[in-house]
């Protein structure tokens, strides 16, 4: 269903009221940047359809959905701009203007802030998500991508692609704690339940499991080729391949290869469901969302998109339930 954004608009405030009434409804809405047509879908998951799409200038890609700040952030590349939209009623709140080259984004509900990865200056701006002003700075390595955010809080971290490593800070006091040597050019980084990091090395075709707290890393995984993104459901790891259009699918526990999903062209994002039962992939040629179910590992339905979906990052929101932190 393609909508006007006007009408788009109303849609989506209509199904997010709607779902919010219903006593211990737990619904998931997509967010989604499309780089090419500089815009954000936003798909009901129940229906795998398309309500409304936002117009989002300078090619967005990352992004960072957060229930406890009621927003989505957006990082725009080309016009090196974070854009804030209401959770409620996508509406558009605030915009913040950066140098440098910002990409990845995480955000920190619990702090009121969040956090954006600068690819040229090796570093990440810490913002006040309300304000939308820079507090400060990171140092990390060299071309930092992917940020993301333990589940209890403790730690930040950033895959710093051009120096094959992890920066690990403390999320509370930003003291940088540990430089992690993972694979060749980390791109995508996630936690599992558990607490480890995991990234995804593109130059190396694997992902890097480690512990963030002692700096151990506890091995490998080989995935197909261009590994982009990581998510985790069911005991899983799910793996985002860009040049194998697939799905590396493997044991969290052991790191051992479970299945080879086909799915679209070009798979980058990929996000879990609040309740952890389904996988979410943005295929970025195929302009196509599609959804695993996390237990039988079948494709089980397709939604359209914008022109090129990125979805760097996270981009689920659980409306009217609580998000899965044991997926």
């Amino acid at each position: 269903m393609r909508l006007s954004r006007g009408s788009g608009n109303r849609a989506a405030a209509a199904l997010l009221l709607a779902v919010a009434a219903l006593p211990g409804a737990a619904a998931d809405i997509a967010f989604v940047t499309n780089q090419s047509s500089s815009d954000l879908s936003v798909i009901d998951l129940a229906r795998m359809e398309e309500v409304a799409r936002l117009p989002v200038p300078g090619n967005p890609a990352g992004l960072a959905v957060d229930e406890a700040l009621g927003a989505v952030f957006v990082v725009s590349p080309e016009t090196k701009t974070v854009s804030r939209f209401s959770l409620e009623n996508q509406s558009l709140t605030g915009t913040l203007k950066l140098d440098g080259g910002p990409i990845g984004i995480a955000a920190d509900g619990a702090r009121g802030r969040i956090f954006v990865s600068d690819w040229f200056n090796a570093r990440v701006w810490v913002i006040d998500a309300e304000g939308l002003t820079v507090t400060g700075t990171l140092a990390t390595g060299a071309a930092p991508a992917g940020l993301a955010l333990s589940f209890d809080g403790r730690f930040l971290v950033t895959a710093d692609r051009d120096a094959d490593r992890l920066s690990v800070f403390d999320a509370a006091t930003l003291d940088f704690l540990r430089a992690i040597e993972v694979g060749v050019r980390p791109f995508g980084v996630s936690f599992a339940p558990d607490g480890r990091v995991f990234s995804a090395d593109v130059g190396s075709n694997s992902v890097t499991a480690a512990d963030p707290e002692s700096g151990a890393v506890q091995g490998a995984v080989p995935t197909g080729e261009r590994p982009y993104g990581v998510a985790f459901a069911g005991g899983r790891g799910f793996v985002t391949n860009q040049y194998a259009d697939s799905v590396t699918v493997f044991d969290a526990a052991t790191l051992a290869p479970v299945a080879l999903i086909e799915v679209g062209e070009y798979p980058e994002g990929i996000d879990t469901s609040s309740d952890g039962g389904r996988i979410y992939v943005a295929n970025w040629f195929s302009n196509t969302l599609s959804v695993i179910d996390a237990e039988t590992l079948a494709v089980t339905g397709e939604a359209t998109t914008g022109d090129g979906p990125r979805a760097f990052g996270q981009f689920i929101a659980a409306m009217g339930g609580e998000p899965c932190a044991t997926c």
